[in-house]
This record gives C-alpha cells, structure tokens and sequence, in this order.
C-alpha cells in the first residue's frame, strides 16, 4: 500500500498491511531531523523514516496561507485575516520561536453595534482558489488535507480567552452574533475551496480546543447551545464533498466525543492518553467502531524528556490499544515536537512503528 491507501483504509477501518504514522513537528524539528538524516526535502525525510505523512495545503485559514492565495484587502505585518496581531517569542534557549497574540481585534467592542461599525470580517472572495487542483496533484500517493474551520479557537483570538469565555455566560447575543459570523466565512471559504480542488482533498478538519489538562474549557451544555449546531453544518458540508473529517481537540474531552461522533467525524485527534477520561484502551473499545483515533505519542512527557527505550514501550503500548484490531488508527505524536525533544528519540518513534506495526 501507498500511504494515501494506507492513511485511508486506517480512517476507514479496513484491512492495512502496517499501521501508519503521520508526523507533526514545528519547523525548527523538521529542519533538524532533515541535517540529521541528511536529506534537503520533506518528501524524502517522510520516505526516509517510512512516514505515511498526510499532506496539510492549508495549515488555517488564520494566518494568510499558501494556498489558496490571498488577495484580500492589505494587512499589517504580523497580523492574520482577522485582524488579530501576533509577536515572536523564543523560547528552549532560542531553539524555538512561537507567534504569540498582542492584539485581540474584538477585545475592546463589547457590542453588537460597535462590532458592525468597526469590523470587517473575512470574505472567501479575498482568496485565490485556482491554484487548489495543482497543489493536489503534487502529492499523487499522499493522503491531502486541506481546509480547517475553528468556531471557539478563533472567537478566542477575537475577543481574549477570559472575554470570551464570559461571553457565553454573560453577552450571550453578541457571542452568537460573532461565531455565527465566523462559521458564515468558514463555510463559504470551505465551500470555495471544495469546489476548487475537483476531489482532490482527502480530509478537512472541522475542530476546536474544547479540553483542558483536567476536563472540558466549556460544559456540554454550552457546547450545545454555541457550537454543535455550527460543527454540524460543517461537518455536513465536508461529507457532502466526499472528504473525511478530522477533528483536533486538545486536552481531556472524554464528555464530548460521543457528541462528535453524532456530528460525524471521522478521525479523533490527538489523544492526550495520561489526561483524565482518556484511556488508550477504553477509548478504543468505546468508540473504535465509530472513529479512527490518530496521535496519541505522549509530547509532554515522553519525547521531549524521556529516552528512546522510553518512547518505544509508548509507541508499543498504544499499537496494543488504539491499535488493537489492525485498524483505526494511525500513530503520531500528540502534537507538534518541539525542538528541545532529543533527536533520537524521534527516530526511534518512527523506527519502532516501522518496526512493529506490519500486519
């Protein structure tokens, strides 16, 4: 199997010959794992750790992508599509640098009527979607995923977390005005996209961060009331182009899958398995039948501070769990490596899968 079958077949719980791997690194990993294997492309670094590595066109329509192009109205330096504002930070004694919010673009009109008269929200005509087809064929044995909608992650962004999260208690009229305005963009620039890419597009991710470290960000309750009816209309629209829908979730959600899996997704990312609720085992033999489960390799603990014999007994441990039935599942870290992880023992989470996992 090629890796888009391989990818595929494990979203649609078939047969496989190995369980596979996907990667997510930040920048400054895959540019040292790719000095320290000696290769200059991605492409050949994936074929080098025998990666099934699902192709991202779109990271978000947050920053100003690649693809599709935007030729919108002019932005600032550092600032996204909505007018949010971002500063580097370094961090790991200057191994790293994350873009950091500095500027909410909602956080000082609290109102309905200051929003309407202050604010432009995005508009799917700001993009070039003509380039979508190309950049698909590109990768002709690779999974593709392109399109991310994220109603609370970018309300957020919006309004600061603390104004947001009050809003849904407090300002709930205008909460629903903005998030309704926000799904109104990711459906129109999804529907765009969609249409472009003429069946190209594998997988879409309709998601959010509704977890934290203990349990939910939000109760179910509110879930329901600001954002189930938004991930639904979403949801739908993806499977009505025949793509998978994968959906991101940091954090101990266990209260809201079975949720999720009635709005239709498909694949369950990042299972943060040390977090409460989040058995390996348990999620499998609850929800193994309704969807693939991908992540999953512990990058808080294990592979930044762990050692590589440390690392393969996790990669072991979740092929017997997540990965009990040959199926549904596709191993990867549970986010992004960052770059104070040791290099080896990203090797050998990728040489253990490689090793172990054929069917």
């Amino acid at each position: 199997m090629n890796p888009k079958e391989r990818i595929l077949s494990a979203i649609n719980k078939q047969g496989l010959d190995k369980i596979p791997c996907d990667y997510w690194g930040t920048q400054e990993v895959t540019d040292m794992l790719k000095k320290h294997l000696g290769v200059e492309a991605e492409l050949d670094l994936w074929k080098r750790l025998g990666i099934d590595k699902i192709i991202n066109l779109t990271p978000t329509p947050l920053w100003v992508p690649v693809s599709p192009h935007y030729v919108g109205p002019s932005l600032s330096a550092n600032e996204d599509i909505w007018r949010v504002k971002y500063a580097p930070k370094v961090y790991a004694d200057g191994k790293g640098v994350y873009w950091e919010i500095c500027f909410n673009a909602l956080a000082g009109l609290d109102t309905i009527e200051e929003v309407e008269a202050n604010f432009v929200f995005p508009k799917a005509d700001w993009f070039d979607f003509s380039t979508i087809e190309e950049e698909c064929n590109r990768y002709p044995n690779y999974a593709i995923e392109c399109g991310y909608a994220s109603p609370l992650f970018v309300y957020c962004n919006l309004r600061g977390m603390e104004r947001a999260l009050m809003d849904l208690v407090v300002n709930k009229e205008y909460a629903h005005f903005v998030i309704n305005k926000i799904c109104d963009f990711f459906y129109s620039f999804h529907e765009k996209l969609f249409e472009s890419a003429k069946g190209l597009i594998d997988i879409a991710e309709v998601t959010d961060d509704f977890g934290t470290q203990t349990s939910l960000l939000i109760s179910p309750e509110i879930f329901d009331q600001f954002f189930k009816p938004h991930h639904e209309r979403l949801i739908k629209l993806v499977k009505d182009f025949g793509i998978k829908v994968f959906h991101h979730d940091d954090g101990a959600i266990r209260l809201l899958i079975p949720k999720l899996i009635e709005l239709g997704i498909d694949v369950l990312n990042p299972i943060q398995w040390k977090l409460p609720g989040m058995a390996p085992s348990e999620l499998k033999e609850n929800f193994g039948k309704a969807v693939c489960f991908h992540g999953g390799v512990d990058n808080q603990e294990t592979l930044p501070f762990g050692k590589p014999e440390d690392v393969e007994r996790e990669v072991l441990y979740l092929l017997e769990t997540l990965g009990s039935d040959g199926t549904g599942y596709i191993l990867a870290p549970c986010h992004n490596i960052q770059p104070i992880t040791p290099v080896e023992n990203i090797v050998a989470l990728y040489e253990t899968v490689n090793y172990y996992a054929i069917l």
